[in-house]
This record gives structure tokens, sequence and C-alpha cells, in this order.
């Protein structure tokens, strides 16, 4: 396993008097939380140290990066403006998965109870092709992983940015203060350092080697990492906004990094790229209620259904016996089933979301459940796995605003391309799409033609970034 996932939590214990927190009987009352019992079955460690705040909590793949969420709190900032800081920051701490080079998902739910969620997924270039990696013979090439082809058009800039405006309470030169901080200089933990030396041969060829391997070795723990190109690049996004990256001299630098390799990005590309607010997957799950994300992410469609099919199965069998795992097998290979053959960008046809999340569809699928045995799947899927390469970070603040937000570029290190002007891997997206549709794809995966390539459109994602709440409508888990 290359990295543990969701390793490190911080909590924001900022006195009640801070800023934009509620006092004594303004606060919401904060039900009873009972310590977590894992059944005796359970294979995972419970941890020993779980992080507790009265107030507000970051809970991020980087240490680092939940510091600097916190740090926005007490400054004042919200739960968007803290959500924004984690984003940069894992784009200088977490170079791996936490990224400028790429895009994700957000889910905010306000304490006034708006809700919201924003698809700032990367964009196929306008110059992409359906079968822009079918080769000779009709063999996939494997240029959807590695190198310039790979990369879509970078999303997570115009996204933070976008939340921060519309939901945050800070300027973005105010959120940015602590990833800058951090590009100036950081301590390599064990984590980061693993990481760069096993991918090594990801990152060696292209233009990130000088600055990961600086005389041919990876950085040790413990050892000082300074992105001065990277530093610059936030200060000039701090300076000038998202408008500083794609139609700035950052757009230049990726623009000329593309040129070099034989990619496809154009300064049209990037100008053109815009985030898009969407209406949030809502359903509920004995007596819970969900908010996940829509079209063009599967994620909360496919979540809901696998849900509703659970629900309409009876109460769940004791956990670890065998009812119970064919029970949650069965939901989610018929939810996996529709996702590959009917979900895609909303904005090259019409997903059928509402059909997939109705309580109705799913119990007439749970009917046809077998108790005593399983249901082949039609596409042998032997040859999937499941990799460690997004992260998923959630914020709450004291007021009761959350958002959980899921940004990557795909693979450990995206594409491997480094834009060496401004210090930041691409992504490979472009691998998400079905590039032989009805086909398996190097990972086994099988979609339909509604994810296939075209210029412009949104690669299909699993990315699940949730909020539930509690019977009552409390905050209860992001």
């Amino acid at each position: 396993m290359k990295k543990l996932l969701f390793a490190a939590a911080l909590a924001a214990c900022a006195p009640p008097e801070s800023p934009g927190q509620l006092r004594g009987s303004e606060a919401p009352a904060i039900p009873e939380r009972l310590p977590a019992k894992f059944p005796a079955a359970w294979n995972y460690p419970a941890g020993s140290r779980a992080t507790f705040a009265p107030n507000a909590m970051v809970a991020s793949s980087s240490r680092m990066a939940a510091e600097a969420g916190v740090e926005i709190l007490r400054r004042g900032g919200n739960a968007v403006d803290a959500a924004v800081a984690v984003g940069f920051a894992l784009a200088v701490a977490y170079p791996e998965a936490g990224n400028l080079g790429g895009g994700g998902y957000m889910v905010i739910r306000m304490a006034d109870g708006r809700t919201a969620a924003l698809d700032y997924r990367e964009t196929a270039p306008a110059a992409a092709s359906r079968n822009m990696f079918v080769g000779p013979g009709g063999k996939l090439t494997g240029a959807s992983l590695i190198g310039p082809l790979a990369s879509g058009v970078p999303a997570a800039v115009a996204g933070l940015a976008e939340a921060l405006r519309r939901y945050g309470t800070l300027p973005l030169a105010d959120v940015l203060e602590p990833a800058i901080r951090l590009a100036d200089g950081l301590i390599v933990d064990r984590g980061l350092a693993a990481s760069i030396a096993g991918e090594r041969y990801r990152i060696e060829d292209f233009d990130g080697k000088p600055v990961f391997f600086p005389g041919g070795q990876a950085p040790r723990e413990g050892s000082r990492l300074s992105q001065p190109a990277l530093a610059r690049t936030l200060r000039l996004i701090a300076a000038d906004g998202p408008a500083a990256f794609y139609t700035g001299s950052i757009a230049d630098s990726i623009v000329a990094q593309m040129k070099r390799g034989g990619g496809l990005i154009t300064h049209a590309d990037l100008a053109a790229y815009r985030p898009v607010w969407r209406q949030p997957v809502t359903s509920s799950y004995r007596r819970h209620m969900l908010i996940g994300m829509p079209p063009s992410s599967s994620g909360g469609t496919t979540m809901v259904r696998a849900l509703n099919i659970l629900e309409a199965l009876g109460p769940p069998a004791p956990f670890g016996s065998a009812a119970r795992v064919h029970a949650v097998a069965s939901a989610f290979q018929r939810a996996f089933i529709d996702r590959n053959a009917k979900l895609g960008d909303p904005d090259f046809g019409d997903p059928p979301v509402a059909t997939l999340t109705s309580k109705r569809y799913a119990a007439r699928l749970a009917r046809d459940i077998a108790r005593d045995r399983a249901t082949p799947t039609p596409q042998a899927t032997r040859r999937m796995r499941e990799g460690s390469e997004t992260s998923h970070y959630s914020v709450a603040d004291a007021s009761g605003n959350a958002v959980a937000n899921t940004t990557t570029i795909n693979d450990l290190f995206g594409s491997g391309v480094f834009v060496s002007g401004a210090g930041f891997f691409l992504n490979n997206t472009m691998d998400d799409f079905a590039s032989q549709p009805g086909a398996a794809n190097l990972y086994g995966l099988v979609q339909g033609e509604v994810n296939a390539i075209a210029p412009g459109k949104r690669a299909l994602s699993a990315m699940s970034p949730t909020i539930v709440l509690d019977p009552a409508g409390r905050l209860l888990l992001v």
C-alpha cells in the first residue's frame, strides 16, 4: 500500500469569543457523542489518539495542511475559508495528490441550512478526440496514464477561488498565506519522503526531477524542501486571483510545457475553464439525511442508490456476518452496474439521477437479490484495483458550517508532467474517460458510451464528498 489515507487530523480549539463563533445560548445544542466501539472482526487499527474539539475541526491527509485550515479558523474564517486554505496547502505539502494541476468536488452545508455542490472537475482539451488513446490493433496505448496527453485542463485554482467567492468571508490572499509559507520551505515528513521515493519512475523523466530529486536523491525525512517556483505561483494567485493561473504567466508556463512535450492544453482551453455549481444529491438512510455530489461525479448517486437498496433489504445483519457482506456487496454491485453504463457529464447528456436514487427503484432491485447466493456480474473485473491517489479533507466550524472536499490529480503525482515554470504536477485525468466504451480499461473498469472522450467534457468520477445530518437535522458527519 503506497500511503495511508486520511492519516492526520487536527482540532481547532479556538476560544468561544473568537470572531464568527457562537456563544452561550446562541450555540446549537451538541448531542451526546459516545466513543466508537469496534467489533471484534474489525481488521483495522481503531486509533488510540482520537482528536476531540469543542468548537471546530479539520481532518486532512497532511498535518501541515490541516494546520493551515486551523490557522484560518483561528483568524475568524469560516469552514469554507479554512477548506480553501487546506486545498492550497495540500498542493505544497501533499504534491502526490493535493494539487493546483488537477481538480475535484466540494459539498458545502452552511449552518443556516443552505447546501451546495461545486464541480471543479478537469475538462478534456478542445483538441481531444474519442479514440486518442487507441493504438494499432485496437489496443490502448497507455498514453492516458503518463505524459502530457494524459492531462485535462487544470481546475483546482478556479474551483477553490469560486467556493471562497460565494461562501467564504476572507480575501483569497489571506487564505493563501499558510500555503505560501510552506512553499518557501517545509520539513519533509515520513509520508512525503516515502511517496516521492516510491514514485521516482513517474517523476524523474520530467521536469520535477531537480525539485524532488536534487543530486539524484529523494528528500529524507526531516530535511527541508523548498519549492520557489510554486511559491511564486501562489503569490501570483494571491495578488491577481485565478486570472493569474488561467490567462496570465502561469498559463504561459502550462502551455509552454504542453508544447515541449506534445500535450494538448492551449491558452484557449485554460481561459475557457469554469467550475460549475450543481444541485447536491440528497436522500435519507435510516432517518439520517445524506448530502452528496451529483454528476459529473458518480459518487453521490451511486452511494445513495446502494444505501437505498440496503435499507430496502431490511434491518442489517450483524457486522462481519456472511449475510451482511452479501447484502453490501450485492447493493454496490447493482449500483455500479448502472453507474458505469448510465452516468457521465450532465452537460453532455441527461444522466437519470432521479431514477437511480429513488426509493421505489431500489426496492425493486432489492427484491431481486437472493439471500443465499451471489449474482454474477456480466463483465469480469478481476483486474480492478483500488489506489491511494486521491485526497479528501473535511472541515467543520464553530457555527455549524461544514465542507467535504475531495481533490485529485488521479494517479500519484498525476501524469508525472511537472510545469517547471510554475512548480506543480499536472493530472492524468484523461484516463478516467472510457477510451474504449464497452471494453475494460487498463484497470479492468468497463464504462459506457456516456463517458467517451469529447472536447470540453468532464470525465466521470467516483469521488464522494458527503455530509450527513442526524435524524434531528443536526450536523453529524463530514
